[in-house]
Formats: C-alpha cells, sequence, structure tokens
C-alpha cells in the first residue's frame, strides 16, 4: 500500500490456516460505510469460500470510510483519485492471493466501482464480479482512464459479472446506469436482476442469487477446468 493509503483493516471469514487454497471473495463496502457492513452476508453466501471485508481508506467521521473522495450529491471524483484507490486495493490483493485458488471481487455502491475499476485494468486477475447497486466509472475524455481500462482484454475474457439493483434506486444518477449498461453489456459476461423495493440497498432474494452465481461461475467452473 502507499505511505497516504496504509495497510487496510481487514476483517475475515477464516483464520489465516484455513485460508490456503480457498477460493476468495474480497467485499468492498460503499461510501460512508465500514468493514463490518458488508461482512454481514457472509452466513448467507456459500461456505466455500474465504471473505475478506475491507475499510475504505478515508475516514468520513461516524465511523464511515470512503474509497476516495466524492460529491455524494452528483458522484463526482478525481480520475486520478480513484485509480490511485484502486491501484492500492490490488497492491493488497496481490499480497493474499497467491494462497488463494482464484479471486472474486464483491462491491456495493462505490464498491461497485472500485470493483468493476480493478476488473477493468487487470481483467486477467479475477474469476468473477458482483456488482450490487452501483456503477461503472466512465473514463469520459481522460485518456490516462482509458488507457488503464483494458476493456477490450476484459471483452475477449467475458468474465462472469452479477449486476443486482432496484430500477427506482435514488442514489446512482441515469447517466451512470447507462453507461455501466453499454459497458457490461460489451465488456462482460453479464448476468442483470432487478429487484424492486430494494431502493439503494439488498434484499434477502438477491443475497440467494449472489450465493447461486458464486457457486455456479466460480465453484463449479473451476470443478470442471479441474476435469478438463
Amino acid at each position: 500500500m502507499s505511505p497516504t493509503h496504509p495497510e487496510p483493516v481487514v476483517v475475515w471469514s477464516r483464520e489465516p490456516q484455513d485460508r490456503e487454497g480457498t477460493p476468495l471473495v474480497v467485499m468492498l463496502h460503499g461510501y460512508g460505510s465500514h468493514e463490518h457492513d458488508l461482512f454481514g452476508l457472509v452466513p448467507s453466501l456459500p461456505e466455500e469460500f474465504t471473505y475478506a471485508s475491507l475499510r475504505a481508506p478515508v475516514p468520513m467521521g461516524h465511523g464511515g470510510y470512503t474509497w476516495f473522495d466524492l460529491d455524494p450529491e452528483r458522484l463526482a471524483y478525481s480520475s486520478a483519485a480513484a485509480r490511485d484507490a484502486v491501484e492500492d486495493l490490488w497492491s493488497w490483493i496481490a499480497s493474499v492471493k497467491d494462497q488463494h485458488t482464484s479471486v472474486t471481487l464483491l462491491g456495493f455502491s462505490m464498491g461497485m466501482a472500485m470493483a468493476t475499476s480493478l476488473l477493468r485494468a487487470r481483467p486477467e486477475e479475477f474469476a468473477a464480479v458482483v456488482g450490487l447497486s452501483g456503477f461503472a466509472v466512465d473514463p469520459g475524455e481522460s485518456s490516462e482512464m482509458q488507457d488503464w481500462f483494458d476493456d477490450a482484454a476484459l471483452a475477449a475474457r467475458r468474465v462472469p459479472f452479477f449486476w443486482g439493483r432496484d430500477q427506482d434506486d435514488p442514489i446512482i444518477p441515469e447517466e451512470h446506469i447507462d453507461y455501466t449498461h453499454r459497458w457490461a453489456n460489451s465488456s462482460v459476461e453479464l448476468t442483470k436482476v432487478l429487484y424492486a423495493g430494494a431502493g439503494h440497498g439488498v434484499v434477502p432474494q438477491e443475497i440467494a442469487h449472489v450465493g447461486e452465481f458464486l457457486t455456479y461461475m466460480v465453484l463449479r467452473s473451476r470443478r470442471s477446468a479441474g476435469r478438463a
């Protein structure tokens, strides 16, 4: 990690001696939240995985954190700050990934922006990605971001991607959703499910679907590859 982003606080589902040889799911919380938020989903997800829920590096007060500075009204942010945060996250994942059979990312809201950005920067590193009530970063006119994202390589790999959201999510602007639709349809193996009444949150049916996605797209895919 960088001097400005020290080693993250992580909540693990397994003790260190029990993690070797398991598939890893890295959980990335939303804006203003903390590492214990998504960790509450773990009892409802497949037990074969090791789950690691990270705290974002930038404190906001009142026990909340953010991955990088963000205008919550417009979801405006600095592309450079977002890239630095994602690269710091990758540094931590790179330090632990070799003891696991695969790495999957699971991000909520701003955490989904982090997860999809990391997938686009290093598409060969991830078995699957789960995005909940969030969006993918639009590089816009930023040549730096366009060069950093390797969507062509990602499209060739068609990494499985689960996107769950409420059609009437009051937080994520429509233009962010429209861009994310275009990006996902051209770049990943998309499973998209709408959950009426979820708002900007996660509902039990969605958690069950995430569990099924992890089982079929990661666990069964790995077993099939092992038999090939």
